[in-house]
């Protein structure tokens, strides 16, 4: 049970409820931002000093149900209402290093996937695998030193200019938000995996932005249905985005696609011919 964190994720979703939102009068007289405790207290049917306990991290362990209470006082989405069991210790916590090596199957669909750039990406961003119009669409990974493929750390400290857009793309601030967030996730996962840690302490110290979002300690994932690569060859390209979990792993397969016969399909497909010399489909670290 991480007790701080359990308080500040408690204290970051009532701060940002209205009363309204629960069915309350707002009221002339509140100083503070969200609901009070003792209210958040009263919707989850517990008292408001053990509340209060939980948030200032002097409270024992609380029960799942106790939990599942407090959750729907605040209005938890299901993600965050797995985040809060995970802080709370009463959901099963991955031991050890977060896994890196990806399976030989998926290696060998990488290479048989038609028009389409895949990459394989570990929990913490890592690129892990890819095939070749992924190469030819982001850069060659091969290329670059295994720390150098993470694009937590490309988004948020690579270019020079804080507010670059990584390999040209549109949604830029999406992508970062959304690393912030699963980055969270990933480190209550992995609490004891040192490149977890030590990956998020890095980008708190050397980005102002990623730590004014892990600050906010948002869970919730948007998808990321489409995305725009403005690339210097061929221009724009906007491609739909698919991300698919393997689960065993706990990594993700992320496809790059474009409807058959459009602009798009057109320049993936110079891609897919410019962009293959001197890269080996499927290349792994």
């Amino acid at each position: 049970m991480d007790k701080h964190d359990l308080g500040a994720f408690l204290r970051s979703r009532r701060e940002r409820l209205r009363p309204e939102d629960v069915g309350l009068p707002s009221g002339p007289r509140r100083r503070t931002p969200g609901l009070r405790r003792e209210e958040i207290a009263v919707l989850a049917h517990i008292s408001t000093e053990y509340y209060v306990r939980l948030e200032q991290g002097r409270a024992p362990r609380p029960s799942g149900e106790v939990l599942a209470g407090i959750g729907g006082a605040l209005r938890l989405t299901d993600a965050e209402s797995d985040h809060l069991h995970l802080l709370a210790g009463t959901a099963p916590i991955r031991s050890g290093l977060h896994p890196r090596d990806v399976r030989q199957s998926i290696l060998a669909l990488l290479e048989r996937l038609p028009q389409t750039a895949a990459l394989v990406m570990s929990a913490a961003f890592e690129v892990l695998a890819w095939n070749d119009l992924a190469a030819a669409l982001m850069e060659d990974f091969a290329g670059l030193a295994p720390a150098d493929r993470n694009l937590a750390r490309k988004a948020f400290l690579g270019p020079a200019q804080p507010d670059a857009p990584l390999y040209g793309i549109s949604d830029g601030a999406e992508f970062r938000q959304t690393v912030v967030m699963q980055l969270r996730a990933t480190l209550a996962r992995y609490p004891t995996d040192p490149t977890v840690s030590g990956l998020v302490d890095e980008l708190r110290d050397g980005s102002p932005e990623f730590a004014r979002l892990w600050e906010r300690r948002d869970v919730q994932v948007a998808p990321m249905l489409t995305k725009t690569f403005r690339h210097p060859a061929v221009g724009e390209i906007t491609v739909d985005c698919d991300s698919m979990r393997i689960a065993d792993r706990d990594q993700h397969l992320v496809l790059y696609t474009a409807p058959q016969g459009s602009r798009d399909a057109e320049a993936l497909a110079l891609l897919n011919v410019l962009g293959t010399e001197g890269i080996t489909a499927g290349r792994t670290i």
